[in-house]
């Protein structure tokens, strides 16, 4: 994908050569740039890449900005890979369902904002937030929308069907880890923003399912402060820029500009 998208490649290029990486040696090849930046890093780059065409925009029908979007999405993609090395599961899977989970909500809002530019759901709290509302309004929610976009985007069911089963993981027997992973690495997400900590308890049937520790999901939400911290930090070496957790307008410039 680096090699077929010129923007991309000049982006792996640019972070290569960053300060961060380069140790005084500049690369010229996009081979040079992965092996220097390393498959981790390159993976999240094109990952955001891709995201960032579809998640970093306001949502309205939400009342969600597109740094609120974009910061949810890298936190819940962080906590589901770092939950998913804990289990010894796909962490390139894990990580790309935490990125997309909320691309449902792109959907809805796009289709609303045509028909009923007014319309405002009213926020709920975790775990189901608007879902009920929204299955009242239109028939499904942003969970049945967004597995059914992945679907159509020919992404396999072991990523599109946990984000189907994100509000309710229990009931899927055949993507049950990941669904329940996944919703676990929600409740990291909103741990790890909250400026206090949340009060909600994790749900013993989540952690069975999932195969984690309560500990081991609480030490996850510092592994994620952490992490988004690193990535500020990243995106600011690389810029030049003062991009505290500005994700869109840091990584959307540097990473994911066509």
């Amino acid at each position: 994908m680096i090699r077929l998208d010129p923007g991309i490649a000049a982006r792996v290029l640019q972070v290569g050569n960053s300060a961060y990486y380069n140790q005084g040696l500049r690369c010229y090849t996009v081979d040079e740039a992965v092996h220097r930046v390393g498959y981790g890093q390159i993976y999240e780059l094109v990952a955001h890449a891709v995201a960032s065409e579809v998640l970093v925009r306001p949502l309205a029908t939400y009342s969600i900005g597109a740094d609120e979007l974009w910061q949810s999405s890298i936190a819940c993609a962080i906590a589901a890979e770092s939950l998913a090395e804990v289990i010894n599961i796909d962490c390139d899977i894990a990580y790309t369902i935490g990125l997309l989970h909320r691309v449902g909500l792109v959907a809805i809002n796009e289709w609303l904002e045509r028909g009923a530019p007014d319309f405002r759901f009213q926020k709920q709290a975790s775990p189901l937030e608007t879902c009920e509302e929204e299955r009242r309004l239109l028939g499904f929610h942003n969970a049945e929308a967004g597995a059914a976009l992945l679907r159509l985007w020919e992404f396999p069911a072991v990523m599109s069907e946990p984000v189907r089963w994100q509000y309710l993981p229990t009931a899927t027997a055949a993507h049950g880890q990941l669904a329940s992973l996944l919703s676990l690495a929600k409740w990291t997400q909103t741990a790890a923003l909250l400026p206090e900590p949340t009060t909600r308890p994790l749900e013993p049937a989540l952690l069975r399912r999932a195969g984690v520790t309560a500990a081991q999901v609480r030490e996850c939400v510092v592994h994620v402060q952490t992490r988004l911290r690193e990535i500020s930090s990243f995106l600011n070496d690389a810029s030049g820029e003062s991009c505290v957790l500005a994700f869109p307008s840091g990584a959307r410039a540097i990473i994911a500009a066509r």
